[in-house]
């Protein structure tokens, strides 16, 4: 059998008062084996995250400790003094956090915050430091290191970023790393790459993981134990073929049912309705203004873009970051200019609108953003961020206020959230209000984007139901962008595949994802977590 490195017996992590629940851990128990992978999986809220805070003891000061042990080395971490539990972490537990761009220190440039761990415990050769920070970005896989160390946060990509908060995490070849959903946002060949890299690092060094996700599919490509939580408690665990394939837990069947599937068929296309938007060589160019020596590198982002979209229709955009999917929704929602091309709504050429002219028709084009947390306004409580739309556009004050309340209902939330608060909400109940903002004009066209990656896999089945429900419902035409090809095949009739700016392959999801024409497409379905996983089906009923 295996040696355990890592005990926890017990634990239990109280909540403050007046909450939904007394404690976010309730006596929970496992053992993370040498040279494994566990992974924790379960719903926003369900204890992954305290569970690894509890562990490297960077619990919030409203939280506590109420109950158990978390042992290392026959040390129970629980009772160890401030000092000492600091010095363990990076020496002996390391973490990667989900958002390594708030994370990482805006201020500092990321060969310095790697040097600042090694100078923390103990490394004062200079030159020895300066080695190590070279080497730690060459292993996870940067290009040039020299000129990666003096860069700054804001200019790495995602991906570029996660591998620097994975160098810093083994700057001290830690027994036991901790990843914190450490792929959620990233697109999914970015997502594999960084997958790849956890799984060689484990390899290569021996070391133990705890993998904390909410996406199955990663567990699929991944783990070798799984433990899944539900609203503090660990209700089942063990070998992840075992718990992927026959899961005992009726809540672990609910996530697997709740998992989006590469459609089989596709729907046959309503080539009645009437096309309500076309897009005919739309660009978008960015210039940015000249560096000290006036040379700056122009950005293609959308280039010779065109599309028909009919009503009641769903057209999904796909492809990696940087490859002009929220550049076109932008140009689209004429949130920012396009330099050639045109864009045809009910026939009018709306690029070729003064802004006065075209102001009446935004009501007809509305859009759902990626993070509901961001766009609603934090000051203003959710009735009033509904309402100041379509008042804006003549609506009456009352009825808006009635139409408000109508729209929380049918977005599944309760009246009395009109007067509450967006932070009052969870995330899964903030992208219902986004959705409820978006329909309070009463659109032709809707354009989500992103507006499910951030979300766990039953949130955001329920939020994709919903809007094809209002869909059926309003015979609305949406524009779902989107990283996740699994989505996509879910909910869309159409798929454009974008790539550094061009649609290099188009057509019905089944068919597009199942039977890929383009290299680039065959590249992004072999990328998706879990895409080789036999046995969902069964699983999930």
């Amino acid at each position: 059998m295996s040696e355990s490195v890592l005990s926890v017996r017990n634990l239990t992590v109280s909540l403050p008062e007046g909450l939904d629940r007394r404690h976010a851990v309730s006596g929970i128990s496992f053992d993370l084996m040498k040279g494994e992978i566990l992974c924790i999986i379960g719903e926003s809220g369900s204890g992954k995250s305290v569970t690894a805070a509890a562990v490297m003891g960077l619990l919030s000061p409203a939280m506590k400790v109420t109950g158990g042990r978390i042992t290392w080395q026959g040390r129970n971490l629980l009772a160890l003094p401030e000092g000492e539990r600091r010095d363990l972490r990076g020496k002996a537990l390391a973490m990667i956090f989900q958002d390594p761009l708030s994370a990482l220190n805006p201020l500092m440039t990321v060969g310095a915050q790697i040097d600042e761990t090694l100078v923390a415990h103990g490394m004062r050769d200079r030159a020895a430091r300066q080695a190590r920070v070279l080497e730690l970005i060459r292993e996870v896989g940067l290009p040039e290191p020299e000129l990666i160390q003096h860069q700054y946060p804001f200019r790495l990509s995602g991906g570029q970023r996660q591998r620097i908060m994975i160098a810093i995490a083994l700057s001290l070849n830690p027994d036991v790393l901790i990843a914190d959903e450490p792929t959620t946002a990233l697109d999914v060949t970015t997502q594999a790459q960084i997958l790849d890299l956890i799984r060689r690092i484990q390899r290569d060094k021996g070391m133990s993981i705890m993998f904390i996700t909410h996406d199955f599919g990663v567990v699929a490509d991944i783990a070798d134990r799984v433990a899944v939580m539900e609203k503090g408690v660990l209700v089942e665990q063990g070998p992840a073929q075992k718990v992927l394939n026959t899961p005992d837990h009726a809540y672990t069947r609910r996530l697997l049912a709740a998992v989006p599937r590469l459609r089989e068929v596709d729907t046959a296309p309503a080539a009645d309705a009437p096309v309500l938007l076309k897009v005919e060589g739309l660009d978008k160019t960015y210039r940015p203004p000249g560096g000290l020596f006036g040379h700056a590198r122009t950005v293609h982002a959308v280039q010779d873009v065109s599309f028909e979209l009919r009503r009641g229709r769903t057209l999904g955009v796909v492809g990696e970051s940087g490859s002009g999917k929220s550049s076109m929704g932008k140009v689209l929602m004429r949130l920012s200019n396009a330099d050639g091309g045109r864009i045809l709504l009910g026939g009018q050429d709306i690029l070729a609108m003064p802004e006065a002219a075209f102001r009446p028709l935004r009501q007809r084009v509305q859009m759902v953003f990626q993070d509901p947390q961001a766009s609603l306004n934090p000051r203003q409580t959710v009735g009033r961020s509904l309402v100041v739309g379509p008042v804006a556009f003549g609506t009456a004050p009352a009825t808006a206020r009635a139409r408000a309340r109508e729209i929380l209902a049918r977005v599944g939330l309760d009246p009395s959230a009109y007067d509450r608060f967006p932070h009052e909400f969870s995330g899964g109940q903030r992208q219902r209000i986004g959705i409820a903002r978006a329909l309070m004009c009463d659109p032709d066209l809707i354009i989500a984007d992103e507006a499910v990656s951030a979300l766990d896999v039953s949130i955001q089945a329920q939020i994709l139901q919903l809007l094809a429900q209002i869909q059926q419902e309003r015979h609305l035409a949406m524009i779902f962008i989107t990283h996740d090809l699994r989505v996509a095949s879910q909910i869309c009739d159409e798929v454009l595949v974008m790539h550094r700016g061009r649609v290099v392959e188009s057509g019905p999801p089944a068919r597009l994802f199942r039977q890929p024409q383009q290299d680039y497409t065959r590249t992004l379905v072999a990328a998706i977590p879990g895409v080789s996983w036999e046995g969902r089906e069964a699983a999930a009923t």
